[in-house]
């Protein structure tokens, strides 16, 4: 590990976060919560008032100061990088943009096999040699948490964060979000050769991205997946898991003195947990809808677990909200080591003083 980065630098090693996630149960349970960086904070909108999202992820003192926002109102245990899971494929040149209220919406879908041929043709490094502006906000973001963790007393990691191959092939087939993949899974069925390329291919782009993020400073990285609860779990084991353990590889060839911990996370996975945790990570992130004990005994002690209070109880009185909190902790006990999260993201309209007394909550239990 390179004596300058935050693992060894700021000692990001010691911190709940990271020690949660290599399997060591820290006093106070660490807590982060996706997308807890954006609309649900008055301080990112008023930071957003111009420029598009894709704008925004590419400039790199704009998505550092989203990044640190929660840190510095909520507590939290670490930052989560400000950025979105297509901006790796807008770095290598594909017409994308995010489309408010709707999501990532392509210019040109891509379906057939020769479409396939011509976007695999593209060269993952791209990711590297256009990639200037995502190292640099993360450089700048890791230093920001430098000196909030002074201020603190404790250091404060930053988990980088990439799509997993088959949320973007998702995206790609059907040209924007979609309620049920039909495309996408139609194409798994009708051209397995051409699904395979196009799913290896994202794998490298998006391993490409995450390794990025590790080498200019994360402390940690997430590969989601979206999209994989549509899928059967056999399909899925055909024709996902290898693309998602591919794209963990070039993490994993980042030189490190330890490895740098990786999480996985899926929505509505609860029948491909234990799939999803076999592609050697160290922690499985669980949605809301399967209680961590339960988890555990699909998956096993080997792995730290991440979740997953139901985002449905951020607006649920304060009494009901905690004692999901307690509950959660609790279920959390199953595990090696828990790191508190939602089960899915931060709705937009969540009132930030409910999430700044979720994360003390968090903090005060034992």
């Amino acid at each position: 590990m390179p004596a300058s980065h935050p693992l060894v630098a700021h000692d990001t090693a010691s911190s709940r976060l990271i020690q949660a996630l290599r399997g060591r149960r820290p006093e106070v349970a660490p807590v982060w919560l996706m997308r807890q960086a954006g609309r649900s904070l008055p301080e990112y909108r008023a930071l957003r008032s111009r420029g598009s999202m894709l704008d925004a992820c590419l400039d790199p003192a704009l998505a550092s100061e989203i990044t640190l926002q929660p840190v510095r109102r909520h507590r939290v245990d670490a930052a989560v990088f400000f950025s979105d899971i297509v901006v790796p494929l807008k770095l290598v040149g594909l017409d994308v943009e995010i489309s408010a209220g709707r999501g990532p919406v392509f210019a040109q879908p891509v379906r057939t096999a020769a479409q396939i041929a011509e976007l695999v043709r593209i060269d993952p490094a791209l990711v590297e040699q256009r990639g200037g502006e995502i190292a640099d906000a993360v450089g700048r973001t890791t230093a920001m948490l430098a000196e909030e963790s002074a201020q603190r007393g404790e250091p404060i990691p930053l988990i980088g964060f990439a799509g997993a191959p088959f949320t973007l092939a998702a995206y790609l087939v059907e040209g924007g979000p979609s309620k049920d993949h039909l495309a996408a899974r139609s194409l798994i069925h009708s051209d397995p050769a051409a699904w395979h390329d196009l799913t290896m291919w994202l794998a490298e782009v998006t391993g490409r991205f995450l390794a990025l993020q590790v080498r200019a400073g994360a402390s940690a990285g997430q590969l989601f997946d979206s999209w994989a609860g549509a899928l059967a779990p056999a399909d899925y084991r055909r024709a996902v898991l290898p693309a998602s353990a591919a794209a963990l590889a070039p993490v994993r060839a980042v030189e490190t003195a330890e490895p740098v911990p990786l999480i996985h996370f899926g929505v509505g996975t609860g029948e491909l947990l234990a799939d999803m945790a076999s592609v050697g990570v160290d922690a499985l992130g669980v949605d809301y809808r399967v209680p961590l004990d339960e988890a555990t005994a699909r998956v096993g002690t080997d792995l730290t677990l991440q979740g997953n209070l139901d985002p449905a109880l951020l607006f649920a009185p304060a009494d009901v909200r905690r004692a999901a909190v307690h509950d959660v902790l609790t279920a959390g006990l199953a595990a090696r080591a828990h790191v508190f999260n939602l089960g899915h993201g931060v709705p937009a309209d969540t009132d930030p003083d409910v999430l700044t007394d979720l994360v003390r909550t968090v903090h005060d239990w034992r």
